[in-house]
């Protein structure tokens, strides 16, 4: 199979998807509960889908086309307020974060679905272990190679996306030390990290020709890179956040990505080379352990200096971008909560060493989801 064609689509549209934990009330495990939600949330009529994913405690919900992140939030909320309202009939509780903290991969069952079935046969135990949950951002882009500029240019940004959205610090019953533990299982999986420098579609399908030849590769889902293009839908999709605790975050998150693409289109500010990948990993690696407190290395100028630092920046350097997408204010939520080296890790983190008890820390974390204040 070739590369298909990249299709149509209007610049700087958003499409969200985020990936939830489904969890009983009594001890706030996972639990296999995917088939009934699903089910229950067929009844109501909504603007985006609800469709299972890898294993039977999780589901994944995502936004229809949208203009700005106040659109993302406009359409997430009725999504969320029917997941709510579906758990409560079940007397089960859906909340987002990138990892659940003390869940045993091992207990966890396959989705019965024929690509899952397949990918668990491929990948063994990792396709266990791929219970964590993201949060996937696609922005439209004017043509394929715009999108391939546009892909490379956000890889910058990589270490800004991981800090900000962070919120998987434990694994297993355990503090791992990352902010963001959940793109350490993402790592494992062969076809995973960054995409190879092609800046025109020629290339990049010269590539995926050469991918496809050795048996590797069937189609675009193979690859797990933290951007990767998206033909069908004429955008790119950036895979490295973590589900956020609340869908206010998330839809910041979605106007943070719109405004780098605003800024990128109207300026051209730099032009990727593969010299910026020398740092790529080191930078995504200091994201991941340290979050906002970690270090950035500039791909450029070599010059290191604190990430929180470079994020606001980033966000100075785009602020007329921001205002003309109308994601002004989805940066000020962001902006204040760098300022004050706040982020989701760090409030689980502050739940669990006020209660002790990783199952309160997730029933809290449910009430967020909820959108009560906490």
């Amino acid at each position: 199979m070739g590369l298909e064609a990249f299709s149509r689509s209007a610049p700087l549209t958003l499409g969200v998807e985020l990936e939830l934990q489904l969890v009983n009330t009594n001890d706030y495990d996972l639990a296999p509960y995917a088939d009934d939600m699903l089910r229950l949330m067929k009844k109501t009529p909504l603007p985006g889908s609800v469709v299972p994913e890898m294993t039977n405690s999780m589901i994944e919900i995502s936004t229809g086309i949208c203009h700005s992140c106040s659109e993302v939030l406009g359409q997430l909320t009725p999504i969320r307020d029917a997941l709510v309202k579906s758990a409560d009939k079940l007397n089960i509780a859906v909340l987002g974060g990138g990892t659940h903290p003390f869940q045993q991969w091992h207990e966890r069952r396959i989705y019965d679905k024929p690509r899952f079935r397949e990918l668990s046969e491929l990948y063994g135990y990792l396709s266990k272990q791929f219970t964590i949950f993201g949060q996937h951002v696609h922005i439209g882009c004017p043509d394929a190679n715009a999108a391939l500029l546009m892909l490379h240019r956000m890889s910058r940004y990589i270490p800004h996306f991981i800090a900000l959205s962070a919120s998987s610090p434990y694994v297993q019953g355990q503090d791992t030390a990352f902010d963001s533990a959940r793109l350490n299982s993402v790592f494992a999986f062969p076809l995973s990290g960054r995409a190879p420098l092609a800046l025109t579609w020629e290339d990049f399908g010269a590539y995926f020709d050469k991918m496809t030849r050795t048996g590797v590769v069937r189609s675009m889902k193979d690859f797990y890179w933290d951007i990767r293009p998206k033909p069908e839908f004429g955008t790119i999709e950036i895979r490295v956040f973590d589900t956020p605790l609340t869908i206010e975050r998330a839809a910041a998150l979605a106007g943070y990505v719109q405004s780098l693409g605003a800024w990128f289109l109207a300026d051209q500010p730099f032009m990727p080379a593969e010299d910026d990948y020398l740092v790529y990993t080191y930078n995504r690696f200091q994201a991941c352990r340290f979050g906002l407190e970690a270090v950035y290395v500039d791909p450029a100028a070599g010059g290191h200096m604190p990430l929180r630092q470079h994020i606001l920046a980033t966000m100075d350097e785009m602020a007329s971008h921001a205002a003309a997408q109308g994601a002004s204010s989805a940066l000020h939520l962001l902006r204040t909560e760098v300022e004050a080296g706040q982020n989701d890790a760090r409030w689980l983190r502050e739940r669990q060493r006020e209660e002790q008890l990783l199952a309160e820390v997730c029933r809290q974390a449910a009430q967020r989801f909820r959108g009560l204040a906490l």
